[in-house]
């Protein structure tokens, strides 16, 4: 982890210096040492309230040229309305980067979908490239997406626990490895 952070430090003071250099020469470093780098977003490339300190998305998308599938969870509901929404909020820089979208976690009949899929052919000038069915593994949900908000006293004790559970849930891929370490291996 680099260090924690309240989001108003983490959008200001953070993103668009340090975190954007660091993420780019971490890119950059898996471009020269792989054949296939995969890169995943982060929750909607179409938060336009942060879409200038999002960099977790199609910022990325753009700096490394890369083709984006777009994927929504239909088992949420409004995939059709989240693609078009979705792509009538990005910026035309970033449109042009889309190439598709994939259905994910559909359940039923296929059928059901195609007259959705003409629809968002004609919208977006872009087809559903293909439709993952729900598969029932054991894969834990996305960050907190599964967790139930409770009532807690703000106090020290508390807010450590929160702290010590923020840092389980950290993506790094290595958590042992600091900054130092990270700009080590990627300069």
């Amino acid at each position: 982890m680099f260090k924690k952070m309240h989001a108003t430090e983490y959008y200001k003071k953070f993103v668009q210096t340090q975190g954007l250099s660091i993420a780019t020469k971490s890119l950059k470093y898996l471009q020269k040492n792989y054949d296939l780098v995969i890169l995943e977003g982060a929750g909607s490339p179409a938060e336009i309230n942060l879409e200038k300190y999002d960099i977790a998305n199609m910022k990325m998308a753009e700096i490394s040229n890369s083709s984006v599938l777009l994927i929504t969870d239909i088992d949420r509901g409004g995939s059709f309305a989240s693609i078009v929404g979705t792509m009538s909020l990005l910026d035309k820089r970033y449109q042009k980067l889309i190439k598709g979208f994939v259905i994910n976690k559909f359940r039923g009949d296929i059928n059901i979908l195609k007259p959705g899929f003409k629809k968002i052919k004609e919208i977006t000038k872009r087809s559903v490239l293909g439709v993952i069915p729900m598969i029932d593994i054991d894969l834990p949900e996305e960050d907190s997406l599964s967790g139930k908000a409770k009532n807690i006293t703000w106090n020290k004790k508390n807010l450590d626990k929160i702290e010590n559970e923020i840092d389980k849930i950290s993506k790094l891929v290595n958590s042992n490895l600091n900054i130092a370490e990270i700009e080590r291996m990627i300069s």
